[in-house]
């Protein structure tokens, strides 16, 4: 059961709620959401009495909901979020596109990039400083040197950055990035979720390469029921069985999560295929989908990017891309 409290609600009425729903022995967590304080009440909730509930002056309303996913239902909250990131609207009525390169290389390759693809429309600049890769050998990233870089080219283009965070201890580093991505490998990572739940910052959250949509949902819960609500998912591909592309993009989880959550839902066509040659239709097919944004991969020197540059398109192409997804908004009456 969730119970969202007013706005104004009295602490000392609030107090004898809590104290009220004790006496039946269910568990209580309160959290700041939505510009209110929630109560989460579980246990057998038989023994409550919903309209006794209802009484206390402090309730705005009650739900109760089977969805193990509490906050992140749009059961419960049944209007769309919208995340302010830098003068950026995420979700609603809005179609954001997140551009940048897999990895940050230099001070050149990112400024350089960063003013591409922002002369192209995008809205949001991504880099990677912390890569998480498969072999142990392969380029690990710049880490913090790659951050300060990320700064330079939002100082250059005034453009918002998002970068992904690998564990804990990397968390400082990301004082002042925009928005904090939380990558595949990652998105069980529980106490790392529990820790980004406390801070208030953006969480672009990327689905497992072999997890279910519930799954992806139960993970954004950590970060929501820690008190964070702007949380952003990414459906970015699932393992199959096809070998012609990296991963297999999940075009029906689209509709299904905007069913499902009232969160921002955003798609990454470069790392779902691993092919720049088909990112482009995969983008177009995200944004009539539904979604509320994609994260595409740009690089003006694939061939030799230090990073996933089979799958980074160039500033050329994302140039043509944009021209498109501005078409399809158009179609779908979407702020672009």
């Amino acid at each position: 059961m969730i119970i969202l409290l007013k706005s104004d609600a009295d602490a000392k009425t609030v107090s004898d709620l809590k104290e009220w729903l004790s006496r039946w022995d269910v568990s209580i967590e309160s959290a700041d959401a939505f510009g209110s304080e929630v109560i989460k009440v579980e246990g057998d909730l038989d023994k409550i009495d919903f309209s006794l509930v209802k009484r206390f002056d402090c309730v705005a309303s009650i739900t109760k909901t089977e969805d193990s996913y509490k906050f992140a239902s749009r059961h419960n909250y049944p209007s769309d979020t919208v995340i302010k990131v830098g003068g950026v609207e995420i979700g609603g009525n809005n179609f954001s596109v997140i551009a940048g390169p897999c990895s940050v290389e230099s001070n050149e390759q990112i400024c350089d990039i960063a003013q591409s693809v922002k002369a192209s429309g995008a809205a949001i600049l991504r880099g990677g400083a912390f890569k998480p890769r498969t072999s142990p050998y392969a380029f690990q990233g710049l880490k913090s040197r790659g951050i300060e870089l990320l700064f330079e080219a939002k100082k250059l283009t005034g453009m918002p950055i998002v970068s992904e965070i690998v564990d804990i201890t990397a968390l400082p580093f990301f004082e002042h990035v925009d928005i904090i991505q939380v990558g595949a490998r990652n998105m069980q990572n529980f106490e790392l979720l529990k820790e980004l739940g406390h801070t208030r910052k953006p969480i672009l959250l990327k689905r497992g390469s072999a997890n279910t949509i519930e799954e992806f949902l139960m993970s954004a819960e950590y970060i929501l029921a820690g008190g964070n609500t702007n949380v952003i998912l990414c459906e970015r591909g699932v393992r199959t069985f096809e070998n012609l592309t990296r991963n297999t993009l999940d075009i029906a989880s689209i509709p299904l999560l905007k069913k499902l959550t009232h969160l921002p839902v955003f798609a990454d066509p470069s790392h779902a295929s691993g092919r720049s040659d088909i990112v482009p239709a995969l983008a177009l097919a995200c944004c009539a989908a539904g979604a509320d944004g994609v994260m595409v991969e740009v690089h003006n020197d694939p061939v030799n990017a230090f990073s996933d540059g089979a799958q980074s398109i160039t500033p050329d192409v994302f140039d043509s891309l944009m021209k498109n997804i501005k078409s399809v908004c158009n179609v779908l009456g979407k702020k672009y």
